[in-house]
């Protein structure tokens, strides 16, 4: 969330840089309301101030043995007068805020402002596209064989769009999870297994709500009412809710494997048929709280070790910065990864890593304390390490041979006992 206080300072600058992320965004209203609640707040205190003024006066005249009906009369209709505005400076209060909840962070100076993601810039290229000396097959066509997944069967069980593995599918995506869990751990990533079922206000401290609610499952009755996490960024971003951190002990880097759940899938159409969107996917989550001064050197470290797990399976990829139109909601900075996946014929995010600075620690009050100084909120940042649904189709589609057989890369095997290649009757 943005500070109130930055658009009262420069409300220009500030519409200026949120619609390079929305165009239409317009902060009359917001800016109306904060003047009149101010004068609503302003207008209290003065209240206050007088009856606090009148009940030590009657105290007095009592004390002297005089007559202070008068003052307690002006002094009860003060108290209504007050409970009445009391009453609207909450509910201006709550409406202010929700205005506030719906805008998005503030992208960083040095990010491009453009709104298509044609304009994102390419920071780097790490390998080349495969060359095959024979017609490939997409992840679909090889499962063909190698009965990696199976489709139908998930979509009896929970209609289209849900994803089951089985075999050597099944295994290969836990050797993935296993792969790049140990990767984050050794690079400093201390590992949560938290909840996968979270309460409103955890999922809007993240940036998720109000703005993405249809696209959120959710769990509503009589007793529960939860979201399904749409990402481990969501839990771990909440283990802090309304808490002061010891500076001396930030960085905080987590991670976490955890199923993801999105209510959008398929809708670009049959180019992205299996695996490349579903409702559930799997993802190992990167995630941290920084000081101010420490976000930026952390965004980078987070990079390379998204880069690590891609370097290891030896897997083309580019690092593209998002332009100003393309971040996401709560991002001020975001670098995506993504993979060539030849049955596409097209690059696919497999890891996007975000700077969010203090907006969701705003949301989701979470402050620090230096030694003997007031608190201030913390910086977070989240990144894929990474989603294994593309980068499963990836591993598939670039490691495959003539006669239906996939290659297993090198770091994988020991977690499938050594198997060098998936080969159909496996």
């Amino acid at each position: 969330m943005i500070d109130i206080r930055l658009i009262r300072k420069n409300r220009a600058l500030v519409e200026a840089k949120l619609r390079t992320k929305d165009p239409s965004i317009d902060l009359s209203a917001l800016v109306a309301m904060d003047e009149a609640l101010r004068e609503k707040i302003s207008a209290l205190e003065q209240l206050k101030a007088e009856r606090n003024s009148l009940s030590k006066n009657i105290g007095e005249l009592k004390h002297q043995g005089k007559d202070s009906s008068e003052p307690m009369v002006r002094v009860g209709s003060l108290g209504a007068a007050i409970a009445h505005l009391d009453s609207e400076v909450a509910a201006m209060e709550a409406q202010l805020h929700q205005q506030l909840a719906c805008l998005p962070n503030l992208p960083m100076d040095d990010i491009k402002v453009a709104d298509a993601p044609s304009e994102n810039l390419l920071l780097k290229s790490v390998g080349d596209k495969p060359h095959f000396a024979f017609p490939f097959k997409n992840h679909l066509e090889l499962n063909e064989q190698l009965h990696l997944f199976d489709f139908k069967r998930a979509a009896k069980l929970s209609g289209a769009g849900w994803p089951a593995y089985r075999g050597f599918g099944a295994r290969l995506e836990w050797a993935l999870i296993n792969y790049m869990l140990a990767i984050q751990i050794k690079n400093g990533f201390e590992q949560w297994i938290p909840p996968l079922l979270v309460r409103k206000e955890v999922v809007y401290g993240s940036g998720q709500l109000p703005k993405f609610e249809h696209q959120q499952f959710q769990l509503c009755d009589d007793d529960y009412h939860l979201y399904l996490i749409p990402t481990a960024e969501v839990p771990l971003n909440g283990l802090h809710m309304d808490e002061i951190l010891d500076a001396e002990l930030l960085p905080l880097k987590y991670t976490a494997y955890t199923p993801c759940f999105r209510r959008e899938a398929g809708a670009a159409g049959s180019q992205e048929r299996g695996l490349i969107r579903t409702h559930q996917f799997n993802k190992v989550e990167m995630f941290a709280f920084t000081l101010p001064e420490q976000s930026e050197e952390l965004f980078d470290v987070m990079v390379a070790s998204a880069e690590e797990v891609l370097q290891g399976l030896e897997l083309h990829y580019r690092n593209m910065l998002l332009v100003t139109g393309d971040m996401s909601f709560g991002s001020a900075r975001t670098v995506d990864i993504e993979v060539w996946l030849p049955g596409q014929g097209r690059y696919y995010e497999v890891s996007s890593i975000s700077n969010c600075t203090d907006y969701q620690a705003r949301r989701s009050n979470i402050r620090f304390r230096k030694k003997g100084e007031k608190p201030e909120f913390v910086h977070t940042l989240n990144g894929s390490g990474l989603a294994t649904s593309r980068l499963m189709v990836a591993l598939l589609e670039n490691n495959q041979c003539e006669d239906g057989s996939v290659t297993v890369p090198k770091v994988l095997r020991p977690f499938l006992g050594g198997i060098e290649k998936l080969t159909p009757g496996l």
